[in-house]
C-alpha cells in the first residue's frame, strides 16, 4: 500500500537527516587529519625546544605536557624518544636543504647567495642547540653525510654562479661559510627575545664582508674546516680533513 502523506513526511525527515549525517561524517577524515598535523606540529615545536634547553633525557611525559597534549597522543604517534628526536631532526635538514634550493633556484645568484646566509643564520639562532644534542646522542641515526654532501655541493655551485658575477669576492672559499656558522653558534648565549635579531645583524655583517669590493685586503690563508663536497671548493682544490666541521645543519659532527 502507497505510503500516505503523514509517512512520506516521515521519510523525507529521515532522508535529510542521513544526508546531514553523511555531511558531517565526510568531513571527519578532514578534521582529524587538520588536528593530527597540529598536534605532530606542537609536539615536534615543544621537542626541539625541550631537547636543546635540558637535553636528550627529558621525559615524554614531560614534552606531552609542554605540547599541551595527552601521553597518550604522543606515544600513539612517536612511540619511542628516539623516533621523536629523529622527525624532529628531520624537519631540521629538510628546512635548510629547502632554503639551500631556494637560493640556488634564485635566478641572480648573488641574491641567493645572500638568501642562504640569511635564513640559515635565522635557522641556526632558532635551533638553539637542538641540533648538537640529536646528533651527539644519536651518532647513527641518520645518514648524516649524505645530506652534508648535498647541502655543501648545492652552495659549493651557487658561490660559483655568484663569483661569475663579480659580486662574491673571488677569494671566498667554503671554508669561510663554515666559519660563520662557528661564529653564529655563539648567539645561543643571547636571551631568546634577541637571538633572531642577533643573527640577522650577523648575517648583514657577514654578506657585508663576503661582497666583493676594491677595497678588501687578501684574506689570510684558509683554515681547512669543511670536508670537500664532490668536486671542489669554490676557489680552493685541496680537501680538508674529514669530520673536522660544523654542519651545514648549524651543529657540530659528533667526535
Amino acid at each position: 500500500m502507497p505510503p500516505d502523506a503523514h509517512d512520506r513526511g516521515r521519510y523525507t525527515d529521515v532522508t535529510v537527516l542521513l544526508v546531514k549525517v553523511r555531511v558531517v561524517t565526510d568531513r571527519l577524515p578532514h578534521t582529524l587529519r587538520s588536528d593530527a598535523r597540529d598536534n605532530r606540529e606542537r609536539i615536534l615545536d615543544a621537542a626541539r625546544a625541550v631537547f636543546a634547553a635540558e637535553g636528550l633525557n627529558v621525559s615524554m611525559r614531560e614534552i606531552a605536557r609542554r605540547a599541551g597534549v595527552g601521553p597518550a597522543t604522543l606515544y600513539r604517534r612517536f612511540p619511542t624518544k628516539e623516533t621523536l628526536a629523529t622527525e624532529a631532526f628531520t624537519d631540521q635538514m629538510i628546512a635548510c636543504h629547502t632554503i639551500v634550493d631556494e637560493g640556488l633556484a634564485d635566478p641572480d645568484p648573488w641574491r641567493g647567495f645572500c638568501l642562504v646566509i640569511e635564513k640559515i643564520c635565522e635557522l641556526h639562532a632558532r635551533d638553539r642547540g637542538f641540533t648538537a644534542a640529536f646528533m651527539s646522542t644519536f651518532p647513527g641515526a641518520m645518514d648524516f653525510a649524505a645530506g652534508r654532501e648535498h647541502a655543501l655541493s648545492s652552495i659549493a655551485e651557487l658561490a660559483r654562479r655568484a663569483k661569475d658575477t663579480g659580486r662574491l669576492r673571488p677569494d671566498f672559499v667554503l671554508d669561510d661559510l663554515i666559519l660563520m656558522l662557528m661564529a653564529n653558534r655563539g648567539i645561543h648565549a643571547a636571551s631568546v627575545a634577541v637571538r633572531v635579531a642577533a643573527s640577522r645583524r650577523f648575517a648583514a655583517l657577514v654578506i657585508q664582508a663576503f661582497h666583493a669590493s676594491p677595497e678588501h685586503a687578501p684574506l689570510p690563508p684558509v683554515a681547512l674546516l669543511a670536508p670537500a663536497p664532490t668536486g671542489q671548493r669554490p676557489n680552493d682544490a685541496t680537501p680538508s680533513p674529514t669530520g673536522s666541521t660544523p654542519t651545514i645543519t648549524t651543529a657540530d659532527t659528533p667526535r
